[in-house]
């Protein structure tokens, strides 16, 4: 025989354990500092760059 289960407490627990998963997503979305990412921004783009760059046809579709 199974354990008895409070069907209410169970949904409960399972509505906290959502509720963490996303308070976790947007720590990770909000949380970051404004010049951490600016710099992650700026290192995208740079890389972005330099890939461009060493293209041998030229994207035509692009403009600067």
């Amino acid at each position: 025989m199974g354990n008895i289960v409070n069907l209410h407490r169970a949904k409960k627990a399972k509505a906290r354990a959502a509720a963490g998963e996303a308070a976790a997503a947007n720590r990770a979305r909000h949380g970051t500092p404004k010049p951490v990412h600016h710099l992650t921004k700026a290192r995208s783009e740079k890389a972005a760059h330099d890939l461009e760059g060493l293209r041998l046809t030229p994207d035509r579709s692009a403009k600067d």
